[in-house]
C-alpha cells in the first residue's frame, strides 16, 4: 500500500458551538477526563514546538504534568535543547493527539517558569530513579556511549542510597500560558469541526469556527 492510499475516515462525534464550556481549561478537563476514562495511553503526552531566537523550530514529546486557569506544566532540564530554547524564546505550541476519540487539542503561548517551590514538590513526588535520572543526564549534550550513563547512575545510586536526592538546579517546571487553544474534531469527508478559543482583554475568551 502507497502512503497516499492510507486514510481513515472520521466519523465518532461531532463538536457543536453548544457543545462547548465558555471557559476552554474547562473544556480541555471534559475532554482529557473522557481521554482518561476511554483507557488511552499516556493521554498527557504532548507535542512541544519551540524555536530559537531567529526562528528555526524543533518539537519532541514532554508530559502533562499540571494544569488549571494559569495553564499547561510540564518539567524538564532548564539546559536542554528545549530549555534553551525557551530561555532565548519564551513561546512554545502544544498538541495533543487522542486518535481514538479523533480529537486534537492544539494550544499557542508564551512561556514562564514555575516556582522553585512548585518544581521541588513535584520532583519529591518521582519515582527514585526518575529522581537520580535528572542528575545522571546532561540533557541534549553528546555522550560518548551508554554505558557512561549507567556507570553514573550506579554512582549515583550508592551515593544518595537510604539519603534524600536533592533537586537538581538546572531542572524544573514551565508553564505554557496559552492565548489561543483550539479543539479539533474529526469529522466524515475531511470537513472536520474546529473551534479555536483566543484571549482578549480581561482574560475573556472569543470562541470562533474554522474551516477545517
Amino acid at each position: 500500500m502507497s502512503l497516499s492510499d492510507l486514510r481513515r475516515e472520521y466519523a465518532l462525534a461531532g463538536l457543536l458551538e453548544s457543545d462547548l464550556d465558555p471557559d476552554p481549561f474547562k473544556q480541555f478537563d471534559k475532554w482529557f477526563q473522557q481521554a482518561l476514562n476511554a483507557g488511552l495511553p499516556e493521554p498527557n503526552a504532548m507535542t512541544l514546538a519551540t524555536a530559537t531566537l531567529d526562528g528555526k523550530p524543533s518539537i519532541r514529546v514532554v508530559l502533562l504534568k499540571d494544569l488549571d486557569e494559569r495553564g499547561f506544566v510540564f518539567f524538564t532540564n532548564y539546559e536542554s535543547q528545549k530549555g534553551r530554547q525557551l530561555s532565548a524564546n519564551p513561546q512554545a505550541a502544544l498538541a495533543f493527539y487522542w486518535i481514538e476519540l479523533e480529537r486534537q487539542v492544539c494550544i499557542n503561548g508564551r512561556v514562564t517558569r514555575i516556582s522553585r517551590e512548585e518544581s521541588e514538590r513535584y520532583f519529591r513526588s518521582r519515582p527514585v530513579g526518575s529522581q537520580l535520572g535528572a542528575w545522571a543526564s546532561q540533557q541534549s549534550q553528546v555522550v560518548s556511549s551508554r554505558k557512561v550513563l549507567e556507570d553514573r547512575l550506579d554512582q549515583l545510586t550508592r551515593e544518595y542510597e537510604n539519603k534524600p536526592i536533592p533537586v537538581p538546579p538546572y531542572w524544573g517546571g514551565y508553564r505554557v500560558v496559552p492565548d489561543m487553544i483550539e479543539f479539533w474534531q474529526g469529522r466524515p469527508n475531511r470537513l472536520h469541526d474546529r473551534l479555536r478559543y483566543t484571549c482578549q482583554a480581561g482574560n475573556q475568551w472569543l470562541i470562533e469556527r474554522l474551516s477545517p
